[in-house]
C-alpha cells in the first residue's frame, strides 16, 4: 500500500526541500521504496536535457530509483516567480491532470511518495488553482515545515490553520533551522509547541539532517499504513 504525505511550508525558500530529502533518506534507511516528487516548479535552468530545477533534483537524488525528471516535476517553469506568473511568461497552463498522472505513475512503482509543494501554502498555481489544492484534491496529509527565523510564529500559526479549515489533516511540523543566529530560538520552539495544533516532529539544525527529527518524520507517515 503507498502512502503519500505532502510536504508544505511557511513560505518560499524555508527548507521544504531539505525536510523531503532527510524523510526520503530515512525512509529508505528503514527498507522502504521511496521516492520524492515536485509536481511544480519554478526558477529552472537550462540543460541539454531540458528544463531542471534544483529542489528537484536533490528529490530525485534522494529517492531509492531514478525516475525520470519529468514524473519527479511534470511542471518546470524558467523563471523565478510565483509559478501562475511563470507558467503565463511560459505559455504554460497548470492543471492538475497531468500533475496526477505523473503521481499515480510514481505510487505504482513506490512504497511511499513525498511530495513537495511550491512556495507557501496559498501560492496560486493558475486561474481558480493553489498550491494547497494539489494535497487537497489528492487527500493527502500534510507535514508543515516551519523556517525559523523572526516572525515565524504568525507565519506557521496562520498556515496550519488554513491547513486545517481546507480540510487536511496536519500530521505534524518540523523547525528548519534557516537563521543560525535567530534569537531566543529555544523560547520561540517552546511557543510553537504550545501553539500549533500538532505535533513537532523534530528540528532540522542549520544545513544539516537531523538523526531524531528523520526517525520521527518516518513515524509519522508509516503510521498511516
Amino acid at each position: 500500500m503507498t502512502a503519500a504525505v505532502f510536504i508544505a511550508g511557511t513560505d518560499t525558500g524555508i527548507g521544504k526541500t531539505h525536510a523531503a530529502c532527510t524523510l526520503l533518506h530515512a525512509l529508505r534507511a528503514a527498507g522502504y521504496s521511496a521516492c520524492g516528487m515536485k509536481p511544480v516548479a519554478s526558477g529552472c535552468f537550462e540543460t541539454p536535457e531540458g528544463l531542471r530545477n534544483d529542489d528537484a533534483l536533490a528529490l530525485q537524488a534522494a529517492s531509492s530509483t531514478m525516475p525520470p525528471y519529468a514524473l519527479i516535476n511534470p511542471i518546470a517553469l524558467r523563471d523565478p516567480l510565483s509559478p501562475h506568473l511563470a507558467a503565463a511568461h511560459a505559455g504554460v497552463e497548470i492543471a492538475l491532470a497531468p500533475l496526477r498522472a505523473a503521481f499515480d505513475q510514481l505510487s505504482g512503482t513506490h512504497q511511499k511518495v513525498v511530495v513537495e509543494g511550491v512556495g507557501g501554502w496559498l501560492v496560486p498555481l493558475a486561474p481558480g488553482l493553489l498550491a494547497a489544492d494539489i494535497a487537497k484534491q489528492w487527500r493527502l496529509p500534510v507535514i508543515l515545515v516551519v523556517g525559523l527565523r523572526l516572525g515565524c510564529l504568525s507565519h506557521a500559526l496562520l498556515t496550519a490553520r488554513t491547513i486545517e479549515a481546507d480540510g487536511c489533516r496536519l500530521l505534524g511540523w518540523i523547525g528548519n533551522g534557516i537563521d543560525p543566529a535567530m534569537d531566543a530560538l529555544d523560547e520561540n520552539l517552546a511557543t510553537l509547541r504550545e501553539l500549533l495544533p500538532a505535533p513537532c516532529l523534530g528540528v532540522l539544525p542549520h544545513g544539516l539532517a537531523s538523526v531524531r527529527a528523520a526517525s520521527r518524520l518516518v513515524a509519522a507517515v508509516t503510521a498511516m499504513d
